[in-house]
């Protein structure tokens, strides 16, 4: 099996640090999965850039992916686009869709992957969870509609929980990455590896004091980044933009 990951810092995997700095996430989790469960080595890229609008994930990174060869393209976009105020969200669909007949087209299966739900800590979470909505019934009809398989995390209540969210409450923590990975390869037919953590204990609402450690910390820089123009993925490249092999264990 040949697998490359697209997607920004979701499919990067930013909030599962790995002890020298590096990212692993569930993109990493599933190339181990599947080489596990099929007893075979998979060859696994991972194109995704933290920051990355659809836009450009479309423009920047599905041609490369297409270019490896690979025998499944995981996809996922748009969250970031989310995040934005006047979001042509209809623009989103559309270019999903025709994201997905490209790797059709290219004679490749593609896995259509919505995202956690980040809203329980977010400021206004009830607009991010309105478009969240919205992008996630239009993609389960696309897949339908299409015959390709999808991974709705979205709608996984379990990870809307607060523990399975790093301190910046945007990106997963490593349990919740894990289980995203469980979510992915059970959509690709395959069990999770017996030692993965997919449940978290629960965790209380934050505190006042936590809530102003938080915007002080994570909101206002990013409002600030959004003001100036800048993105947390400037500079950035793809950590595997060439297939590594990843042996069963």
């Amino acid at each position: 099996m040949r697998y490359v990951a697209i997607g920004d810092s979701f499919t990067e995997g930013v909030g599962d640090d790995r002890p020298d700095g590096s990212v692993r996430g569930w993109a990493d989790l599933v190339a181990q999965g599947l080489a596990d469960a099929t007893g075979q080595p998979v060859l696994y890229a991972n194109l995704a850039i933290r920051g990355r609008l659809l836009r450009p994930i479309i423009a920047e990174q599905l041609g490369p992916a297409l270019a490896l060869g690979p025998t499944l393209i995981s996809f996922n976009g748009g969250g970031n686009d989310m995040l934005r105020p006047g979001t042509d969200m209809p623009w989103v669909v559309d270019q999903t869709q025709h994201a997905l007949q490209q790797i059709l087209d290219a004679d490749v299966e593609p896995l259509l992957i919505a995202g956690a739900n980040p809203t329980i800590g977010l400021p206004r979470g009830d607009r991010v969870q309105a478009k969240g909505d919205q992008l996630t019934a239009a993609a389960v009809d696309i897949a339908h509609r299409m015959g390709v398989r999808m991974c709705d995390n979205w709608s996984d209540p379990v990870l809307a929980r607060r523990e399975y969210w790093s301190l910046d409450r945007l990106h997963l923590a490593p349990v919740g990455h894990q289980r995203v990975a469980s979510n992915v390869l059970r959509a690709l037919g395959f069990a999770h590896p017996a030692d993965w953590v997919i449940d978290a204990a629960p965790v209380g609402a934050p505190s006042r004091r936590d809530q102003l450690r938080y915007t002080r910390e994570h909101v206002l820089p990013w409002i600030g980044r959004r003001l100036t123009g800048r993105s947390s993925g400037d500079g950035r490249t793809a950590k595997h933009p060439e297939f590594v092999r990843v042996d069963p264990r």
